[in-house]
This record gives C-alpha cells, structure tokens and sequence, in this order.
C-alpha cells in the first residue's frame, strides 16, 4: 500500500517542467544518445507511459529540453558600455554552452521548431539589439550573429577537444627544421603560454575590432 501511495503521488507531481529537467540531467551527465523516454521516466520514478501526458513524444522533450538551456541564459544586467554588454553576452553564451556539453549537437539534430518561448528568445534579442546597436544593417546584423555565434560554439568545442593540449604534447620535444618551417618554429614555446579565457578574449577581441571597424568604413562611404 505505501509503494503504492508512493507511486501515486509520484504521478500526481509530475509536470512538463519536471520531465524536461529530468531529460536535461540525463544529458549533461550521460550524454545526448542517453535521452529516452524511458531513461527520463526511470529518473523521475514513473513508468514511460506517463511522460506523454506532459510531452507529446522524444521530438517534444528535446524541444523543451532546447527552451529550458536557452532560457538559462542570464542576460547581462546594469549598465556599462557597449563594449562591455557585448563581451559579457559573449562570456555568458560561453558559459551556457560549456554547462551543457552536447547543447550544440541537440541544437543540430532537433527537428522540432525553432525555441519560440518568451524567455528562450531573449538571447537571440538581446545580441540582436547589440548589433544594431552598434550600427550595422539588418542583413549585417543577421551575419555578425552567425558569425560571433559560430566564433563561440567553435572555441568551446576547442575546449572540450583539448586542442591546446594536443599542440603542446605534439610539439613538445619535436625536432622542427628551423629553415623550413620557420614559423613553426618561432611559436612553438607559446602553445602552453595562453589560458582557455585569455584565448578566449583574444578572438573576442579581434571579431568586436573588426565589426567596429565594419561600421566604421561602411559610415564613410
């Protein structure tokens, strides 16, 4: 009678909100392939049949799955520069992607729409706004979306390849031939020399130097 009861209540608190998160924890510790139905209803401790009072089928859960991780974003708050709000959305899409390792490849493969939720949109609005806040056109601003948007998806998964690493024990001990790869051979005491971050900032930097720069040229024809 008490498992019963258990049961009971169980199925009596489950919510769409608490699926999705069940369905989230299960990919960040275990991996995206992991996401099933009955992996999800095994980690909130009801049976598969469940979950479908509250999701329509596995294509609905990774949609909610895709509004939870964008709605998690933390919009920059307070004033400052337009410098400084455009960095500090830059870190926090970083952050974000970072805590949810296989974001980018359930971005890829969900077939659903697009996240469409008030609270899932307002990152794309917020960077949206920067750039055209900074003067580039509406087909400019679409591009430089995609490609800061392309600049951090791209530097997080160098992180989780271990990029930096794989140079430094590539090139560590290896005899390069001076005359022949010149370059190579100037450089190669500095693969070890820069932090995730400060790589991190690096291209920040250069992509927000040459949108200003963009904007600039394109103000004096």
């Amino acid at each position: 009678m008490e498992a019963s009861t258990t049961t009971t209540k169980e199925r009596e608190h489950l919510t769409r909100e608490r699926v999705i998160d069940a369905a989230l924890a299960v990919m960040d510790s275990e991996g995206l392939d992991a996401v099933s139905m009955r992996r999800v209803a095994r980690e909130v401790g009801v049976e598969a049949m469940s979950l479908y009072n509250h999701v329509r089928d596995k294509d609905d859960l990774l949609q909610g799955v895709c509004e939870r991780i964008m709605s998690s974003y933390e919009l920059p708050t307070g004033g400052g520069d337009w410098l400084d709000r455009a960095k500090a959305g830059a870190r926090e899409w970083r952050r974000l992607l970072q805590a949810h390792p296989d974001v980018m490849r359930l971005f890829a493969e969900t077939h659903g729409p697009a996240p469409s939720s008030p609270d899932s949109l307002r990152p794309t609005e917020y960077a949206l706004r920067l750039f055209k806040e900074a003067g580039l056109s509406d087909r400019d601003t679409v591009q430089a979306f995609h490609a800061f948007g392309g600049y951090i998806q791209g530097f997080v998964m160098m992180e989780a390849g271990s990029i930096k690493e794989r140079h430094e024990e590539h090139f560590r001990g290896a005899e390069i031939p001076e005359e022949e790869f010149p370059a190579l051979a100037a450089v190669s005491r500095h693969w070890a020399d820069c932090g995730a971050d400060q790589q991190f900032e690096f291209g920040l930097d250069l992509l927000i130097r040459g949108l200003l720069a963009k904007v600039a040229a394109d103000s004096a024809e």
